[in-house]
C-alpha cells in the first residue's frame, strides 16, 4: 500500500491531472501483495497563495480583490471539469458543489471585512479551500480515467491541536480514523483521495499543518496505516544537489538519509516540507521524492540508515533567502549570566523561529538569524527585555540586518571527516566572499554560514563546485 502527494503543479492543469491519473493506475496495476493507494492531493498552483491574499484583502476591506479571487477558482477548477470530467451529471454535482464552497468562502471574507481583523483561525478556513475544493475535483477525473476511485474528507481523517497556522497532529485519534475509515476501502485495491495540507481539532474546527504541509500530511497518514512507501510527486526530478535555477549543472541525488534532507528541507531546498521525514522515521517508512511530468525518473530515495549512504562527506548546497541576523552587543554582558538565556526567552514569547546562533568568545556579543518578517517583532522584545541594561549602556546595540542569506552545506558525518570545514572557507575565500557568521556543532551533518544577499548565488555556485557535486557518485 502506497501513499502517494502530489503537489500544486502537478494538478495545476488539465494535462498534469491527466498525468496524475495515468501514475496513480500504474501504481495500482503494479500491486501485489497490499493493495490501495491513497492520494494526498495539493491545491491547483498558486491557488493557496491566491487565497492568503484574498484573505489580507478582506482585513483591508478590499472586496474587489476577494470578489476577483472567488471568480478565479471558479474559472480555474471548472475548466479543468469541463475538459476531464465526460458525465455530465457529475460535472454539474461537481459545479454545485463549487459554488456552495465560493459561497462559504465569501461569507468568511466578508465576515472579516465587518470585523477588520484576519485571525489564524479565519485563515486556516480560507487558505485551506484549494485542498478541500481539489480533493473531490481529483477524484471524479480518477473515475473518468476509469480508476475506481473515492474521496475522503482530510479534516475527518487528521486530528490536530488548536495551534493554527501550524497544528500538529494527535497521533492516536489520527491514526484510529485512518484504519477505522481508510482500511476497509484500500482493502478493496481503491485509490483514496484526500486533500492535503488541512486538518480539524476535535471540535471540527478547521486547522493547516503550515505552508508545504501537503507532504507532512501525507507522511502523517502514511505512518498511521503503516504505509509499505511514502511518494512524494512534485515537478523536479528528486532532491538536488542545489537549486537548478542557481546552479545549472546540480543533479539529482540517487539517495539521501532522512537527517540530511531533513536539514536541507529546513535550510531552505523546497521538495520537501521539514516536518515530512518526522512520521516515516517513527515508523520505518521509506519515502521517495519523483517528478510527475518524468514518472519513469528513478527519483530520490530518502534512507533511515545513514550507513547505507553512498557517500560520505557533502552531498548538497542549499540556501534559505529572506533572514534577518539578529545582534545584541556590549562590554557589559562579559561575564554576566543569564544573558541568552534572557534573549531566548523574549524571542520563544513572540513565537519567532530562529534558525542559526553564533556568540563570540568573548561574551560581549550574540548574533542569532530569524525569518525577516518575524525581525522588527524580535527586536521589539529584546529591546523591551534589555531596557534597563540598554539604558545604563551594559548593552549598545539591539538591531538587525536584513542583507542575508544563510548558505547550508549538507552531507553525512561532516563533523568527523577531515578538511570539510577547510574545503568549504577556501572556496569562498577563493571567490572572494566574505563570511559573516558561521555555524557547525550541534549538527553532524550541516556547515551553515551567512553571507550577504548579492553574494548568496555565488557562495553556492562556488561550495558546488568545489566539492564537484555535478560529478555522478556511482
Amino acid at each position: 500500500m502506497i501513499v502517494m502527494k502530489f503537489g500544486g503543479t502537478s494538478v495545476g492543469s488539465a494535462d498534469a491531472l491527466r498525468q496524475v491519473a495515468a501514475i496513480v493506475r500504474r501504481e495500482l496495476d503494479a500491486q501485489q501483495t497490499r493493495p490501495g493507494v491513497v492520494v494526498v492531493t495539493s491545491a491547483m498552483s498558486g491557488v493557496t497563495d491566491l487565497l492568503s491574499a484574498a484573505a489580507q484583502a478582506a482585513a483591508n476591506a478590499d472586496h474587489d480583490r476577494t470578489e476577483a479571487t472567488c471568480n478565479l477558482l471558479r474559472a480555474q477548477h471548472a475548466e479543468v471539469t469541463e475538459t476531464l470530467i465526460d458525465d455530465a451529471d457529475v460535472r454539474w454535482r461537481l459545479t454545485e458543489e463549487l459554488e456552495e464552497t465560493i459561497r462559504q468562502l465569501r461569507r468568511v471574507l466578508d465576515s472579516i471585512a465587518v470585523l477588520g481583523e484576519l485571525t489564524p483561525r479565519g485563515n486556516d478556513w480560507i487558505c485551506g479551500t484549494g485542498e478541500q475544493v481539489m480533493a473531490p475535483l481529483l477524484t471524479e477525473v480518477l473515475r473518468s480515467a476509469g480508476i475506481a476511485a473515492v474521496h475522503a474528507n482530510a479534516r475527518s481523517l487528521i486530528v490536530t491541536d488548536d495551534n493554527f497556522g501550524a497544528a500538529e497532529p494527535l497521533v492516536s485519534e489520527t491514526e484510529s480514523r485512518c484504519q477505522t475509515q481508510l482500511t476497509p476501502l484500500l482493502a478493496q485495491g481503491r485509490a483514496v483521495v484526500t486533500g492535503g495540507f488541512i486538518a480539524s481539532t476535535f471540535d471540527g474546527l478547521h486547522t493547516t499543518l503550515g505552508r508545504g504541509g501537503s507532504d507532512y500530511s501525507a507522511a502523517i497518514l502514511g505512518a498511521a496505516l503503516d504505509a509499505d512507501e511514502i511518494q512524494i510527486w512534485t515537478d523536479v526530478s528528486g532532491v538536488k544537489t542545489a537549486d537548478p535555477k542557481v546552479v545549472p549543472d546540480a543533479r539529482s541525488l540517487r539517495e539521501i538519509t532522512f537527517p540530511e534532507i531533513a536539514e536541507l528541507a529546513y535550510y531552505g531546498a523546497r521538495v520537501i516540507h521539514p516536518k515530512t521525514v518526522r512520521p516515516a522515521i517513527r515508523k520505518g517508512i521509506g519515502l521517495r521524492v519523483l517528478n510527475t511530468f518524468e514518472p519513469d525518473h528513478a527519483g530520490t530515495r530518502v534512507i533511515a540508515d545513514e550507513h547505507r549512504a553512498r557517500q560520505a562527506g557533502i552531498k548538497a548546497i542549499s540556501a534559505i533567502r529572506d533572514m534577518n541576523m539578529i545582534m545584541i552587543e556590549g562590554r557589559g554582558m562579559i561575564g554576566v549570566p543569564g544573558i541568552a538565556a534572557r534573549a531566548f526567552r523574549a524571542v520563544s514569547d513572540v513565537n519567532a523561529n530562529v534558525l542559526m546562533i553564533s556568540q563570540s568568545s568573548s561574551e560581549q556579543s550574540i548574533c542569532f538569524v530569524v525569518p525577516d518578517d518575524s525581525a522588527d517583532m524580535v527586536i521589539n522584545a529584546l529591546r523591551r527585555e534589555f531596557s534597563m541594561e540598554l539604558d545604563r549602556g551594559y548593552i549598545e546595540r539591539i538591531d538587525g540586518d536584513p542583507d542575508i542569506v544563510i548558505v547550508a552545506a549538507v552531507g553525512q558525518a561532516i563533523r568527523h571527516t577531515p578538511g570539510i570545514a577547510a574545503r568549504v572557507f577556501s572556496a569562498l575565500g577563493d571567490a572572494r566572499i566574505n563570511v559573516v557568521s558561521i555555524a557547525q556543532g550541534a549538527s553532524d551533518t550541516m556547515i551553515s554560514l551567512v553571507v550577504v544577499r548579492d553574494a548568496a548565488d555565488a557562495a553556492v555556485n562556488a561550495l558546488h563546485q568545489a566539492f564537484n557535486l555535478a560529478q555522478p557518485t556511482g
